[in-house]
């Protein structure tokens, strides 16, 4: 995982050579689904070094300790504010606006991780109609006794008219620090983990509304994955193709560019758009009036706005992706490392496809045609030989987005903690970071692929 000074490296869009970036033809139909033809097998998975847990069921919310909130039930269980607390001001660093905010809180109980982690990543799924917004935080408890500070993980609106959807920099207890969506443990060499944690929601509001922002889902993914340059090459057990739409994020190059400098660094919110309209969601005629006419695939427009992080001054904000995925109608998601292309496959199978992130230098991955420090993928198959069959939205126009990789250079890159950069030195892997996005209700075999995975 990314050293702390490399965060907004590795979260960076491909640096795509204009050459070589559409090498790959994509004559071959996306929407063929081919059944498998291997037979099943278990999945390999990260169990040994990731634990995700999370509270969303109306039990869930009611067991946490509300002060203010109020658990509602219904066919999506949510948390909602009951009564507020009292009124804070809140002074807007992107902006300079301070306003008054009435607020009430809910902190889990603390979850006991079955891993002692080096690292953890919240994810969170809510609705904040306009005036409304929420904070989430995490308070560790470390394995030689003490306990962190309350961390914020995240200042969060699904719109930017109230405040700026942003993260938090310096926050340090001299054990572990924040490095934009990520708790990190300082100097993982020094035994020193992350044992268990407790998550605490503040849900704001205008003062004198009954307004409300509604928490569905609340979690985080604690993990500690060991130093690697390489990984096993696992053993293809799956043929399938799942239909997912093509964008590419370079036919936006210089659009937009106060989020984060133009389309040709929105890989995170390209891909977010591909799978969230794999699933049959769009934003609404009125939800893109914003965008300038004439623009192609004004929906990535649209994702890269309301993905963006004002304070990393960019769209790859992990967990920001998966909440602006969740705010399409009965859609989960969540940020997790998954252990192998065998679990991939796990989820492939169920037709639920998958955005990881990686980087590399341009000839370790044959056919991408150019290299990266960080970029986000869809995965969405695999082919006859077991080759990665992804949606790559480096590519120079939605044609030329299928590409198809060759398996272990793919999970070799998506799965190692370590590599060396152009210059020969020794820089950080993302260690497995994928997200999933997913109905909130989902299918029999959809829900037995998110638990083999460590999903519930």
């Amino acid at each position: 995982m990314p050293s702390p000074t490399s965060r907004r490296t590795v979260l960076a869009a491909a640096i795509a050579a204009a050459a070589g970036a559409g090498a790959v033809s994509s004559t071959a139909a996306a929407a063929a689904a081919v059944p498998s033809s291997a037979p099943h097998q278990a999945p390999s998975t990260a169990a040994a070094s990731v634990d995700n847990h999370s509270w969303s069921t109306y039990t869930d919310w009611r067991c946490g300790s509300g002060a203010g909130t109020r658990a509602v039930a219904g066919r999506r269980a949510g948390l909602v504010i009951g009564h507020p607390l009292g009124r804070t001001d809140y002074t807007d660093p992107h902006t300079g606006t301070t306003a008054a905010w009435e607020y009430a809180t809910w902190t889990s109980p603390v979850h006991r991780s079955s891993v002692p982690a080096t690292e953890a990543i919240a994810s969170w799924n809510a609705h904040t109609p306009a005036g409304t917004w929420i904070q989430i935080e995490l308070r560790g408890n470390y394995s030689d006794g003490t306990e962190s500070p309350w961390y914020v993980m995240g200042r969060w609106a699904a719109g930017d008219r109230d405040i700026r959807r942003t993260s938090v920099d310096d926050q340090s207890d001299g054990k572990s620090s924040i490095w934009t969506d990520t708790f990190s443990v300082d100097d993982a060499a020094s035994g020193l983990r992350l044992v268990s944690y407790r998550l605490r929601l503040t849900l704001y509001r205008t003062p004198g509304t009954r307004l409300t922002p509604t928490v569905w889902r609340l979690g985080a993914m604690a993990s500690d994955i060991p130093d690697r340059f390489t990984v096993p090459a696992s053993v293809p057990g799956l043929v399938r193709e799942l239909p997912v739409p093509r964008y590419s994020q370079n036919v936006h190059a210089g659009q937009y560019p106060e989020y984060d400098n133009g389309g040709e660094a929105w890989c995170s919110p390209t891909s977010s758009q591909m799978i969230i309209e794999y699933w049959g969601r769009h934003p609404s005629a009125a939800d893109l009036a914003w965008v300038k006419p004439g623009l192609a695939d004004p929906q990535v427009c649209h994702a890269a706005r309301f993905t963006y992080d004002n304070q990393y001054e960019g769209c790859g904000n992990w967990p920001f992706n998966a909440a602006y995925a969740a705010t399409y109608e009965d859609m989960s998601a969540v940020v997790t490392r998954l252990g192998s292309l065998k679990d991939l496959e796990t989820l492939i199978r169920a037709g639920i496809p998958a955005i990881t992130s990686q980087s590399f230098l341009k000839e370790e991955l044959t056919g991408a045609g150019y290299g990266t420090s960080g970029h986000l993928m869809t995965v969405i198959g695999f082919t006859a030989d077991g080759d990665v069959i992804a949606n790559d939205p480096a590519s120079p126009d939605d044609e030329a987005v299928r590409r198809v990789y060759k398996r272990h250079e793919w999970e070799t890159i998506w799965l190692r903690t370590k590599r060396y950069n152009a210059s020969g030195g020794v820089v950080s892997g993302t260690g497995g970071v994928c997200y999933l996005y997913f109905p909130a209700h989902p299918s029999p075999a959809q829900r037995r692929a998110l638990a083999a995975v460590g999903i519930s």
